[in-house]
Order: structure tokens, then C-alpha cells, then sequence
């Protein structure tokens, strides 16, 4: 048999050549606009947490934030488009939205009014700067893996919602690589049924698109924060039950508006004292 002929490189204006010499630039591009991006977050974020270590009052050192993180998304140039605000109680309440990239933490910040404290786990109080500026604006941590720190911490949460506190949550707790929505862990959904006050499901869309896990270098898009309609918990119910209604719910509605796959594991997830995943 005559041997097989081999392959000759593709001729210079072939389509394949054409796609590899696309893809410098297009590289290029994308390791500037991240530099420039990361450079923005780091000049302000600097700036930010330099004007929370002088300025009095949370609400003031709130409002900052707020600003600094509208200030980021404009110079990275996002769009941020904003509906449903008209939807947020103007008293207490508990906002729990999906997350699905690191940048939902500014996008909130630059929505939400600065009433609104962050709870989050409390690995973060050890991050750099992050850790401090999370702590200065009156962030609530809460401890994931002591069942004992844990139930504290959620104890205090509660007495933050009942006396009137607005909280933000972000239930699936983290984010994975792949698109698709994570379980909700309870801890959010129990407080606000022992503090008898609604939840508002948020859906964000495009964070996952400028920057997936466990990318470096974010690319320019869009982003659309969505306020849904406001869950409130049965009366009628107890406590732990109204919990899980009011999960499920938020849930089921975020699902519909955020356009992901469910991405909820088969077995329920073990949780502990605080509401938070373990194992």
C-alpha cells in the first residue's frame, strides 16, 4: 500500500492560520483590559479602606463603599442595569441573591442602599485588606466549621434581623467554576422566619461571564441586578418549617430569572448550628 500523504501546514491564508493569528491579539486585549481592570479595583479599593479607617459612622463609611464600588464597575466600564428596586421593603428585610462570581460582592455594594450589612463566613475576616474593610462597615461573619462559634454567631445574626438590621446574604455560600445554581443553605432563610421578616430574592446575571472562577483576568461585559417580588414567612408555621418554605421559594424564583442550570446536589447537604454546609 502507497503510505498515507502528510499533513503539509496550512497555506498563510487559510482559515486555521487566520484563528492563530486572532488569538494573540484577542489575548492581548484581554490581559489589558484585566490589568487595567485589577489596577482600578487596587487603586480604589486602597483609597476606600483609607477613608473607612478616619471616617465616624457605619452609614457614612456604607455610603463610601457604595460609591467606590459604583465608581469601579463605571471605570471598568460595566454596564450595570438595575430593575425591581421599587420591589425593596423599605424597612426590614433580609435580601438574598445567587453568586456566581468574586465581583457579586461590588455589585451589590453599588445597588443595594447602605443600610444593608453583608453576612458572610468568616474565613474573610482574614483576608487582607478585604478582612478590614468588610469589618468597618459593619459586616456580620459567621463561623462554618465550630458548631459552637457557629451557633454564637448565628444567635447574633438573629438579633441583628430582629432588631431591625437589613441583612444581605448570598445562600449557596460559594460559587462553582461550571453555570448553574447551588443549593441555599438555611442560615439566612431561619433568621428572617424567627424574625418574621421578608426575604427578597435577587437574580444577578453576567458576573460568571466578566469573571468565572478560577480565571484571572476579567473580560468586559454586562450586568443586570433584579429585585423579585418579596417572600414573606407563614405565621402559621413553625419556625423550621417556615424556613424551608422561604428557602425553596427564594430559590425557585431566582432559578426562573437567572439564567443557569440547576445545580442543586441529590442529597441534601449537612449543615451546621450557624446554617452552613459541613463535610
Amino acid at each position: 500500500m502507497p503510505p498515507s500523504p502528510s499533513k503539509s501546514p496550512a497555506p498563510p491564508g487559510s482559515p486555521g492560520t487566520a484563528s492563530r493569528r486572532e488569538s494573540l491579539p484577542a489575548l492581548a486585549l484581554r490581559v489589558v483590559y484585566g490589568s487595567w481592570t485589577w489596577l482600578v479595583f487596587l487603586v480604589v479599593a486602597l483609597v476606600t479602606l483609607l477613608l473607612l479607617l478616619v471616617l465616624p459612622g457605619i452609614d457614612r463609611r456604607r455610603h463610601v463603599t457604595g460609591v467606590a464600588a459604583r465608581f469601579i464597575l463605571k471605570l471598568a466600564g460595566v454596564p450595570l442595569a438595575v430593575t425591581g428596586m421599587e420591589r425593596l421593603p423599605p424597612g426590614q428585610c433580609m435580601v438574598v441573591a445567587n453568586h456566581s462570581s468574586y465581583i457579586d460582592a461590588i455589585v451589590v455594594k453599588a445597588v443595594l442602599p447602605e443600610r444593608f450589612a453583608y453576612v458572610v463566613k468568616r474565613e474573610m475576616a482574614s483576608v487582607p485588606l478585604a478582612g478590614l474593610l468588610l469589618e468597618r462597615i459593619g459586616t456580620e461573619f459567621v463561623e462554618r466549621f465550630d458548631r459552637h462559634k457557629g451557633g454564637l454567631d448565628a444567635r447574633r445574626v438573629l438579633r441583628s434581623a430582629t432588631s431591625g438590621q437589613p441583612l444581605l446574604f448570598f445562600p449557596e455560600g460559594t460559587f462553582e467554576p461550571e453555570p448553574g445554581l447551588l443549593r441555599f443553605r438555611i442560615g439566612a432563610f431561619a433568621s428572617a422566619a424567627r424574625a418574621r421578616c421578608p426575604v427578597v430574592p435577587c437574580a444577578i446575571r453576567g458576573t460568571r461571564d466578566i469573571l468565572p472562577s478560577p480565571r484571572f483576568f476579567p473580560r468586559p461585559g454586562r450586568v443586570e441586578f433584579e429585585v423579585l417580588e418579596p417572600l414573606h414567612p407563614d405565621p402559621a408555621l413553625p419556625p423550621e418549617r417556615a424556613a424551608a418554605v422561604l428557602r425553596d421559594a427564594a430559590r425557585a424564583a431566582i432559578l426562573a430569572r437567572v439564567g443557569e442550570p440547576d445545580a442543586a446536589t441529590e442529597e441534601p447537604a449537612r449543615e451546621d448550628a450557624a446554617g452552613e454546609r459541613v463535610g
